[in-house]
């Protein structure tokens, strides 16, 4: 992680902004880290990617943009004792050939990465850009194999309590062996929702996805509660009929995302496999 002061021109158009980088240097963890190495379940293993956010502020008279970048440097530092793994780097472990996190302590880092060796990839990378009108704004980005959604949410609250002194809001757990597959594998009843190998559609192959190379459009469908009620209303049982399935938005969003996309294809075989993957949050379960 490195703290930025971006200071924009005095410029009418937002595509002419004139943007410049002040500092980039390595953040560390504020006291030392256990050395040690991170177990990442089969499903961090095939999320291999990283996210990219970006949060803006208003200004604020008692947070000028040094004072910011202080609170931000110490906060992540102090951040980087309890969440480890996050200074340090992905390792393929020689013996198991499974990924993992050597948790070395190596530092988050910013953006601009130049000054870094070659193929040191951080899992943490920190930006804050600073404007003349007083507000500021904070990008980070993140390996997935790291943090979900919610769990980087709760990181966020952790660091926004880390900058005001306070404890943590949430102590992290970090023990991926809690979704690691028994050994040996072992199948206690049937997945009937699981395609069988047969079937399975090109893309399909050891379960990970490849980007299509063709060019696509992007367009934004805004569907109004007259709509949701009205899919609702066809996703109903028919009289007689008793379901103990839940009608909920997102299911009849996402079932009718997959019957447009089932009837887009290009041939007329009504019989092709066509499936539909999505993440859910197990922690409940």
């Amino acid at each position: 992680m490195g703290t930025l002061y971006r200071e924009l021109a005095p410029l009418d158009l937002p595509g002419d902004l004139n943007v410049s980088i002040q500092e980039s240097f390595m953040v560390f963890p504020s006291k030392e880290t256990e050395r040690k190495t991170m177990f990442l379940s089969n499903i961090d293993k095939v999320l291999d990617f990283d996210v990219e956010t970006v949060h803006f502020f208003p200004s604020h008279k008692d947070f000028p943009p040094h004072v910011v970048a202080d609170k931000l440097e110490n906060a992540l530092a102090d951040a980087l004792v309890h969440y480890d793994f996050f200074a340090g780097r992905l390792k393929v472990n020689s013996e198991t050939g499974r990924l993992e996190v050597d948790c070395n302590a190596a530092g988050a880092v910013h953006k601009n990465k130049d000054f870094l060796k070659p193929g040191d990839h951080p899992l943490c990378v920190v930006q804050l850009t600073s404007f003349k009108c007083g507000g500021f704004a904070i990008g980070l980005s993140t390996s997935h194999t790291t943090f979900d959604g919610f769990s980087f949410k709760t990181f966020l609250d952790n660091l926004a309590a880390l900058a005001a002194k306070k404890p943590l809001v949430v102590s992290p757990c970090h023990d991926r062996k809690l979704l690691a597959a028994r050994s040996p594998p072992r199948v206690s009843f049937a997945h009937h929702e699981l395609l069988k190998a047969d079937s399975l559609p090109p893309g399909f192959d050891s379960g990970v996805f490849q980007a299509s190379s063709e060019q696509l459009d992007f367009k934004i469908f805004q569907l109004t509660s007259d709509d949701l009620k009205a899919l609702k209303e066809k996703a109903k049982p028919a009289e007689g009929h008793h379901s103990a399935a839940r009608v909920t938005g997102f299911n009849i969003v996402t079932a009718h995302v997959w019957r447009c996309k089932a009837l887009s294809g290009e041939d007329d075989d009504p019989n092709r496999p066509s499936t539909v993957l999505y993440a859910v949050d197990i922690r409940s379960r």
